[in-house]
């Protein structure tokens, strides 16, 4: 593949490389790819596997992201139907954690071609509050402020309290720990544009125009993703599929991974 969209995007290759099926791995905010090490191991015999780094992301060149240019989901949009065009793939299943959930959305209604079924995994079209419209997010405005100065005071301490209440697994603090890492790796001015970015961002209007198989999965007691946001989901994307998983927290694929495996294999024949 082109070389330069390989380094920008750490672009890995896996699994069957031969295989007739491609399944994709798309990460949230504060990961990359090795997130899904606890998932992709069932899928590697049967499927081209494709994981990726976003612009910005611990693993990447901080050259590569641009506050300005990534101020738009539609940005990290263009980048993935440029891997996907890059490689040529058509077709593909795709796996996406948060974000990348609206992410690939807006992928798939631009270039619906690279995209076959989609299973999205503690996804939001908007997590503010509107109470104009009678939405709830999980958080308001007030909210995000007291995050983004905390942030900008004190980010490493964020970090390990932002992880520990997403997560939401204290039985298993090596998780946490994992997160924190991860967390902190990240450039803190850029980890905190990226966090505006996700958490103000609004797909709503656009979630009708998506034309696929989807099947939500949501995890119990996500701080991140109230309950409400899976169903107004369900209820705006055409035909979708909504399961909770027998998992908490915003993490299910580190925490329960064998509850995601099970899910997105039964939703995709294998």
């Amino acid at each position: 593949m082109n070389p330069i969209i390989q380094q920008k995007h750490n672009v890995s290759i896996e699994g069957n490389v031969n295989a007739g099926k491609t399944l994709i791995f798309a990460n949230g905010f504060g990961t990359n790819q090795t997130v899904w090490n606890w998932v992709k191991d069932d899928f590697k015999d049967n499927y081209r596997l494709i994981l990726f780094d976003y612009a910005g992301s611990e693993n990447t060149d901080p050259d590569h992201y641009n506050p300005i240019k990534y101020n738009r989901l539609s940005t990290y949009a263009d980048d993935l139907l440029t891997i996907l065009a890059d490689i040529d793939v058509t077709d593909a299943i795709v796996v996406a954690h948060s974000v990348s959930s609206m992410i690939v959305t807006l992928a798939a209604i631009k270039n619906p071609r690279h995209f076959s079924k989609l299973v999205f995994i503690g996804a939001s079209p908007r997590y503010l509050d509107d109470s104009v419209n009678s939405y709830t997010g999980g958080f308001n405005q007030a909210v995000l402020s007291d995050m983004y100065a905390t942030m900008n005071a004190n980010y490493f301490t964020w970090a390990t309290g932002f992880s520990d209440m997403v997560m939401n697994s204290p039985e298993m603090p090596e998780l946490v720990e994992h997160f924190t890492y991860s967390l902190s790796a990240i450039r803190p001015d850029i980890a905190l544009s990226v966090i505006r970015v996700i958490f103000e961002s609004d797909v709503r209007e656009e979630l009708r125009q998506l034309n696929k198989e989807v099947l939500l999965l949501h995890a119990w007691d996500d701080i991140a993703v109230p309950e409400e946001v899976a169903y107004y989901l369900h209820e705006n994307i055409k035909g979708s599929k909504l399961k909770f998983l027998n998992s908490k927290g915003h993490f299910p694929h580190i925490t329960a991974p064998d509850t995601i495996v099970t899910a997105v294999k039964s939703f995709i024949g294998n």
